[in-house]
This record gives structure tokens, C-alpha cells and sequence, in this order.
């Protein structure tokens, strides 16, 4: 069997459970699990979807007898990026989110009170952070985080109820680009191994 074989660092580079949805993630150190727990969005049910699909353009289409997908004649023309799922929990704050253009009421802050127009102020940041390889126990865990940049709801705000179960609320947002920094893609992301509880990756402790 030569070829049935799988990576010796495979369970290394395995992400793992479903991961939660943060208002903040600092990746230049090591969050605390107080402040992973205060930046949590919500709760979510069957996990999180994230894609960046790029859209190109083949500028040797019209050229006759140019071949089609020449890679010098390959344009980027911009990117998609969307997060999707469904959260189970809700309060005021996300369900302003979750409406996108909207403001709790000044006068009744149980109100949520949709827009015809859209602010600035209704983009935010989102990151979606899950475990990351065998070192994932701990404040050194590693993880996978995808930090989407000016995220604005465009799927509505929708509720599922369902007989003797947990209602579900759909979301769905999109990364924006900005005119402020033209050339940055509304997303990055960071893959960072955990280092154990000893702080040294793959070591032993000294005695």
C-alpha cells in the first residue's frame, strides 16, 4: 500500500469542533478565556460557514486565437467573502446586528427599529476562531482564526421556531472593502499551532 497513506503531523493540522464567533480577537497574544468569552457574538448551531470566492476575469476571451485561461492574461477583479450559520441565542445587540441598517431605540432599548439607509457605524469586524491541532487544552491552545473585516448582514433577520425545540436565527454576512484602503481584501486569516502547557512547541519541560 504505498500510496494509502496519510501525513505523520496529520492530527497537528486538524481543526477541530465549531469554533465560535468574537466581536475581537487579539492574535499578537495569548487571549485569556475570560476574553474569549466576553467577545463571543452568540451561540451557534451546526457550525459556521465561511467562503471567499474570488471572481476573475480572462482578458484574452475576445482576442482571436488567444486560448482560453492564459495566466498572464488573468485578472482578479475582487472578492466575495460571506459568513453563514445560525445562531440559538439572541438579545438586543444581536438582533441590530442580525437587521443590519437599524438602532435600538433611545427611548425603549427592548426596540430595534430598522433603517432605509445604511451608516458607516453598521459595518463591524467579525472573527470566527476554532481549535487548532493536538495543543488545543489550554490559554497556548492553537487555532485557526478568520478575521472578516467591515462585516454588514445582508441576510436579513429571519426566525426558525420549532416545536419543543430552540428557535434559530439565520445569518448571513458579508465582508466589505473600503474606500479608505482600496487594495485590502475584507478578510485574513491565521493558522497558529498550540505550544502545550509548557510554552514549547513539541518539547519536553526542563528539569
Amino acid at each position: 500500500m504505498r500510496f494509502t497513506k496519510i501525513p505523520e503531523d496529520t492530527f497537528k493540522n486538524l481543526q477541530l469542533n465549531a469554533g465560535v464567533l468574537l466581536s475581537d480577537f487579539d492574535t499578537t497574544k495569548e487571549e485569556s478565556e475570560k476574553e474569549i468569552l466576553e467577545a463571543i457574538i452568540g451561540a451557534t448551531s451546526g457550525g459556521t460557514n465561511f467562503a471567499a470566492t474570488p471572481t476573475y476575469s480572462d482578458y484574452g476571451e475576445d482576442i482571436d486565437n488567444c486560448p482560453t485561461n492564459v495566466k498572464e492574461l488573468k485578472k482578479l477583479d475582487g472578492w466575495e467573502v460571506k459568513m453563514s450559520g445560525s445562531f440559538i441565542s439572541v438579545d438586543t445587540k444581536m438582533t441590530k446586528r442580525l437587521v443590519g441598517a437599524a438602532d435600538v431605540d433611545t427611548s425603549d432599548e427592548t426596540k430595534i427599529v430598522p433603517r432605509n439607509d445604511v451608516k458607516t457605524s453598521d459595518f463591524e469586524d467579525i472573527w470566527w476562531v476554532g481549535d487548532y491541532s493536538d495543543e488545543n487544552d489550554d490559554d497556548t491552545g492553537g487555532y485557526v482564526a478568520i478575521h472578516m473585516m467591515n462585516s454588514l448582514s445582508t441576510g436579513g433577520f429571519s426566525i426558525q421556531s420549532n416545536n419543543r425545540a430552540k428557535g434559530t436565527f439565520a445569518f448571513e454576512f458579508t465582508g466589505h472593502y473600503t474606500l479608505e484602503n482600496q487594495d485590502q481584501v475584507p478578510f485574513e486569516v491565521y493558522i497558529k499551532e498550540g505550544t502545550g502547557t509548557d510554552g514549547a512547541d513539541g518539547g519536553d519541560e526542563e528539569p
